[in-house]
């Protein structure tokens, strides 16, 4: 077992990669403990949870909404939770950012923790303490920063994930890369087969290094006033498809990327053949790398992203494999890359 921390003014967490499941109980305090999950966690893993009320969510990014967490307020209502009790969300990115939301807004902030049980949760989702839900059909508008106590990454819980959810994940692994570790980009260019396969030396791989890659910049700059906005890479334009396309998230993310590296390209900041190597492992991860959306509903979707201050947004651009930078681009400069590839 790894062990990372994570230190902010919203609290500590410890981040443990390798522990299951079954050892939740030992991590606890002696509290009363609420577990909130969804239905396709409870039926595979229920028999290895602590004694606890559990709250069961319909699985889904159409749960985590402020409808859902209303109906949570109402059940801790119900089972008298009090600012003593603890929460643990059990589940992926989805139960992760709805218990962590529920937590740190009932009662003023609550004591949680999370156990990740897909790839995008353990590689990133699960990390870091933002948490939120969706508005209005987009992405993470309504949120706040509170460190989870601590989070387990079980990679023994990975063995039932549908390939979709492992996907997701495996587009975060590669953000990671690709902003902060060129090493790990060159491992998963020569070791995409075993990823694919979930062997346990690449889930190991995996997860450590996105872990350690977003808890140093995290420990930095806990609620992104500068270097964690690197962690948005492939994010902008990837919450814009996924708004769009119905499509899922790591899917999105991975179309976002690659519209990042083009406008790289085009700014003369990453070379033809890095973009190349980029987008020959997105697709040998079987990851998209194009869509087709109107130019104009695409700009549409940006301007209500968080990133977006006046008539420009926070972008997140390639200066390598390994090094990104953020730069503050007017939308209209977006506008202009799209029409331009549409008449190249």
């Amino acid at each position: 077992m790894k062990t990372y921390t994570i230190s902010g003014a919203s609290g500590t967490s410890t981040i443990l990669v390798g522990e299951q499941l079954r050892n939740l109980a030992a991590h606890l305090p002696a509290a009363k403990l609420v577990i909130i999950t969804d239905r396709n966690v409870e039926r595979y893993y229920a028999d290895r949870f602590p004694p606890a009320a559990v709250i069961s969510l319909a699985p889904g990014e159409a749960s985590k909404s402020l409808a859902t967490v209303e109906m949570i307020y109402g059940r801790l209502l119900e089972l008298e939770t009090d600012r003593t009790s603890f929460i643990v969300g059990i589940g992926g990115g989805v139960v992760c950012d709805i218990a962590g939301f529920a937590a740190a807004t009932f009662m003023r902030g609550l004591r949680c923790a999370y156990v990740a049980t897909s790839l995008l949760a353990q590689v990133d989702a699960s990390v870091g303490g933002k948490n939120g839900v969706n508005l209005g059909g987009y992405k993470n508008l309504v949120g706040t920063f509170s460190q989870p106590q601590f989070v387990i990454c079980d990679p023994l819980l990975l063995k039932t994930l549908p390939e979709k959810e492992i996907l997701c994940g495996l587009a975060e692994v590669v953000k990671h890369a690709l902003i902060r570790d060129a090493e790990l980009f060159g491992y998963l260019e020569k070791n995409d087969s075993q990823i694919q396969k979930l062997e346990a030396a690449a889930v190991e791989r995996m997860v450590s290094d996105s872990v350690a890659i977003k808890s140093a910049i995290v420990n930095q700059d806990e609620k992104e006033g500068g270097l964690r906005r690197l962690l948005n890479f492939g994010h902008t334009f990837g919450h814009a498809v996924e708004h769009l396309n119905r499509i899922s998230h790591g899917e999105a993310v991975s179309i976002g990327m690659m519209i990042a590296v083009d406008i790289s390209v085009s700014k003369g900041l990453l070379s033809i053949s890095d973009a190349d190597r980029i987008k020959q492992l997105l697709r040998r991860l079987n990851l998209p790398v194009r869509c087709g959306i109107d130019p104009a509903r695409m700009i549409d979707a940006i301007r209500k992203d968080k990133k977006r201050e006046s008539d420009a947004v926070h972008f997140i651009l390639l200066r390598g494999i390994g090094e990104a930078v953020v730069q503050d681009i007017p939308l209209a400069e977006f506008q202009d890359f799209f029409t331009s590839k549409q008449n190249s």
